[in-house]
């Protein structure tokens, strides 16, 4: 499991912000970054009304084989080649501050950036096991949560834990431009234009070549 605290100019460093700005929080190892980010990113700033869109590449996720994980500042690096919007900003700082859960990370950009509202942006693929995630419950009482379809995902995501337990706090989609100002425990499931890409049958597709 990696866990280090390494500070690595222009990559670990946070975009710049003020206070009254709505940020959307995606997180994820982006190994690699691919159209499907690209695209939920776009659809969810429009969708939410967002200032900026923050991808927090980590160094390393818990629950997944690091085998083939990239080096931290190549991911950032191929990242912000594949964005071509300037309201979308990619940060390694997780590696500044050696954290290893979402929750650690969270609390520290909800304590640091007091005024800002903070929306996290997840796929409904991770909504079905956000169940095993470390304090997940505490994660969804702390910030909003906007949920993007992903192909084949929306019945395990729907009668997910998470959905389940936190049912009574979901914003219906035609009123998503209300959750970045919403109070936590919030969250909202939002239908779109879909992606088949993920990263690991991109990494597939690469060794069988």
């Amino acid at each position: 499991m990696i866990s280090f605290s390494k500070r690595i100019p222009g990559i670990t460093d946070l975009p710049i912000s003020a206070p009254g700005m709505r940020i959307g929080l995606f997180g994820g190892s982006f190994n690699p970054p691919h159209e499907g980010h690209r695209l939920v990113s776009s659809q969810v700033m429009k969708r939410l009304g967002l200032d900026a869109v923050w991808w927090l590449v980590s160094p390393g996720n818990p629950l997944k084989d690091h085998s083939e994980l990239a080096p931290l500042e190549q991911r950032v690096k191929e990242a912000r080649a594949l964005i071509q919007s300037p309201y979308i900003h990619v940060t390694g700082f997780e590696a500044a501050h050696g954290f290893r859960f979402s929750f650690d990370t969270l609390s520290y950009l909800k304590r640091t950036l007091p005024g800002r509202k903070l929306v996290w942006i997840m796929g409904a693929d991770n909504l079905a096991s956000f169940h095993r995630w470390e304090h997940w419950q505490k994660i969804a009482q702390l910030m909003p949560m906007a949920v993007y379809v992903r192909p084949g995902a929306t019945r395990n995501a729907m009668f997910s834990k998470t959905a389940t337990r936190f049912a009574r706090y979901r914003l219906d989609e035609a009123d998503a431009q209300l959750l970045p100002d919403m109070q936590a425990p919030a969250w909202t499931y939002l239908h779109g234009i879909m992606s088949g890409l993920s990263s690991t049958a991109i990494r597939a597709e690469k060794m069988d070549r």
